[in-house]
């Protein structure tokens, strides 16, 4: 094969984010797989950064081994994109023209797209992840006949736009790591044209926490449930705050909650000595935080993968998820190393059963690291990459 290029909007060694951490991953291990890879990034520090500022130089370097070509990125309007996007976040339609003027107003490199579109011959495909941001959108017309998507989809708003029904349905393939990801991308897309696959994320599966060198380094001598990510209201951390509020409310014991991630979240008066928030800590420092949990949390209704799931079931521990989460429920059930909750009793009745069942919680988490090492250990997830590939060019 030809150079796989992948297309992302910002690309470093340590910018937060599963789409980020997936790319770096499979980029990465294809590349020791003696695939030819190349990045093609705007000059954009990460998602949270702002959008008009190139942070990077344009032009040719290396990150992680890989080698990473930068575009300027294109000026913009942010009013106009602000007042459309809160449209999208509240779930309002929007019309045709407040479509075209959201993609021409985020995150765009004219100069990548022109790139694309005159050197179209030295590459085999060109990788697009997510779906959801203009360097995807432009990017993928620029080539539309060696264009593959890994589109990191949710049930969201974004999801429904009439330009993005009308560009996927002419790409060359697409990726989804999970099966009811895939199942909505159909639901919404005519991909009667278009090579679909279910691949996963891979994973590092060899990691094992230590539970005592956790509790030791941040003094935490009780019991706890473990939330690891961004902590905004877009991953529904707000109802977990409210539902262990209530919990604490409703039962005599001595668990607490442990947050770890970036990003910031109201904690209410009455919970101030029961939620501990970590902040960023080392991956090490995350894995040892799994291993001592009695459970970890994913409250988020909108994921396409959950590399914190997996992370906990790598180290032994059960999981509790949404059931409004499509992707999560149906790990949490496939692998048998999960429950999953739909209100505040479920929430309740969930922690409970795991804390006086030792011996199922033990259990849940193994089946869960036995379904991780199945099905997402890299050298699983790299073979099918590539037979995928090769068979889409």
């Amino acid at each position: 094969m030809k150079k796989i290029a992948f297309v992302t909007p910002w690309f470093d060694e340590n910018i937060p984010g599963g789409a980020e951490m997936e790319l770096r991953g499979i980029a990465s291990r294809l590349s020791l797989a003696d695939i030819d890879v190349e990045i093609l990034t705007t000059c954009v520090k990460e998602f949270s950064a702002d959008w008009n500022i190139n942070y990077f130089n344009a032009g040719v370097c290396e990150v992680m081994g890989l080698n990473v070509r930068r575009f300027l990125v294109d000026a913009k309007t942010t009013k106009n994109f602000h007042e459309i996007n809160l449209k999208l976040m509240n779930n309002i339609p929007i019309s045709l023209k407040e479509e075209d003027t959201f993609l021409e107003e985020m995150v765009n490199s004219r100069a990548l797209y022109d790139y694309i579109a005159e050197n179209k011959e030295k590459y085999e495909l060109f990788v697009y992840i997510p779906y959801m941001f203009g360097t995807t959108y432009y990017g993928a017309l620029a080539c539309l006949e060696k264009t593959v998507l890994i589109p990191c989809l949710h049930n969201e708003s974004y999801a429904y736009m009439q330009r993005f029904k009308e560009v996927f349905s002419k790409v060359k393939g697409m990726v989804f790591n999970a099966e009811p990801e895939s199942q909505l991308a159909h639901r919404i897309y005519d991909l009667t044209h278009v090579e679909t696959t279910v691949l996963g994320t891979g994973l590092e599966t060899e990691i094992s926490g230590d539970k005592q060198r956790f509790m030791q380094k941040y003094n935490i001598h009780s019991p706890y449930i473990l939330y690891a990510g961004r902590k905004d209201v877009g991953k529904n951390v707000d109802t977990l705050i409210q539902y262990f509020d209530e919990y604490k409310k409703r039962n005599s014991n001595d668990l607490k909650l442990v947050l770890i991630g970036g990003g910031e979240i109201e904690i209410p008066s009455s919970s101030k000595n029961e939620v501990i928030d970590l902040g960023f800590v080392p991956v090490q420092d995350k894995y040892d935080a799994c291993s001592g949990s009695l459970l970890l949390c994913q409250p988020s209704k909108n994921e396409s993968f959950s590399l914190v799931i997996m992370e906990s079931w790598l180290c032994g521990r059960p999981v509790l998820v949404n059931e409004q989460c499509e992707v999560t429920k149906h790990f949490a059930c496939s692998s048998g190393g999960g429950l999953y909750f739909n209100n505040y009793f479920e929430f309740e009745g969930g922690i409970n059963y795991l804390q006086k069942n030792k011996e199922i919680s033990e259990h849940m988490g193994l089946q869960g690291q036995e379904f991780v090492k199945q099905n997402f250990s890299w050298d699983v997830v790299v073979d099918k990459y590539i037979k995928f590939f090769k068979k889409v060019s």
